[in-house]
């Protein structure tokens, strides 16, 4: 008879990606009642219900306080799990040492640009502060036995730039919540964006782009679902000839999903990404999607039968030239996106790859 193993997550942020794929991960493994699974963290914003009797509150609010950092550690061996899973850099940190440790890496620095990213020589370097935190990734992936890079540019990126053991890297997809498909019928005429409001996502790339003239047809809309720093910047960009009385704003939303189902098309235009789960969202929602050639955006929207809209990061005229294509096709590929989402970034594919590695972590040597 198989093992049911005792899974630890530990989160020490309440909202964001890592957040929700935890939430989402750990009520799978709840649900199939193949694993004994405790969050460890301040409650979650979004789903907690889903967690509901399988949560410890424990708070570590900053890296440096090193009391909370304790507490947390012997919170986690007082439950005594066979696995801890961190979901978050500062988590990464504070399990490190402990047994049968897995970290997920969800992302670099903000100040990391794809060109260095991506080892192209030449390329600016991020700031010493961000080179100094890198050099404790590649410490903490050192020590955990195994870092989850969800995108493989991560894992190249783990294994080249920080020169992790390729053996202590392993990719699993993210995973998102599998919601009704709608595919866009006819051409492409509302366009949803989603995001944190800031610079990286390049939103003011993407209102730069449609203002260019005869890119946005004279019956199409641009809905921008976000908060953040830079949204009085592009409420005044989009507040000019070509865009004004066409761009609406939300302000953050938690029914992304729902939004996704009533727009005709997703766009990205990040500077920098690595496995966006809107993304995959979008392609749940059987929507296409623009986006730019960052991260693992690119390996996600490779999908056979469908085409791919991917810009340059941070091109406004290549941009455009995507912009154009995708409102000026009569039909898109939904159908193939939705399949193609379900059957590699659900939360039971996800669940089922995760417990495999605890499995292998835990079997006798």
């Amino acid at each position: 008879m198989t093992q049911r193993l005792r899974i630890a997550y530990l989160l020490t942020q309440d909202h964001g990606g890592p957040v929700d794929l935890t939430v989402r991960l750990a009520a799978t493994l709840i649900d199939s009642g193949e694993a004994e699974v405790r969050v460890f963290g301040p409650p979650p914003r979004r789903g907690s219900d889903l967690v509901d009797g399988h949560h410890e509150l424990i708070a570590v609010p900053r890296k440096g306080d090193l009391g909370a950092a304790r507490r947390a550690r012997a919170a986690l061996r007082a439950w005594s799990p066979d696995v801890v899973h961190a979901q978050d850099r500062r988590a990464g940190l504070v399990s490190a040492g402990l047994p049968r440790v897995v970290h997920t890496y969800h992302g670099v620095p903000d100040d990391v640009g794809e060109p260095w990213f991506r080892g192209t020589r030449g390329a600016p370097k991020p700031s010493k502060y961000t080179r100094a935190v890198l050099a404790a990734d590649a410490l903490v992936a050192r020590v955990v036995a195994r870092t989850v890079a969800p995108a493989p540019s991560m894992a190249t990126f783990l294994t080249g730039r920080l020169r992790v053991p390729t053996q202590r890297v392993v990719h699993i997809d993210n995973c998102v919540a599998m919601g009704e498909a709608r595919p866009t019928a006819g051409p492409v005429r509302k366009l949803l964006f989603a995001g944190l409001l800031v610079e990286r996502k390049g939103l003011d790339l993407l209102l730069a782009a449609l203002a260019i003239p005869d890119t946005m047809p004279p019956d199409a809309t641009l809905t921008v679902a976000g908060d953040g720093p830079e949204r009085t910047r592009a409420e005044r960009l989009a507040d000019r000839p070509g865009l004004r009385g066409r761009v609406r704003f939300l302000g953050f939303r938690s029914d992304v999903p729902v939004l996704l189902r009533q727009h005709d098309a997703f766009v990205l235009p990040s500077r920098m990404e690595q496995q966006p789960l809107v993304i995959a969202e979008a392609m749940a929602a059987g929507k296409p999607v623009l986006a730019t050639d960052t991260g693992g955006v690119a390996d996600m929207l490779t999908v056979p039968g469908t085409r791919r809209y991917l810009a340059t990061p941070g091109d406004v005229h290549d941009l455009a030239r995507q912009l154009r294509a995708l409102f000026a096709a009569p039909a898109h590929s939904g159908d193939l996106l939705a399949a193609n989402a379900r059957s590699r970034f659900s939360p039971e594919t996800c669940a089922h790859q995760h417990l495999t590695l605890y499995r292998t972590l835990t079997a006798p040597m």
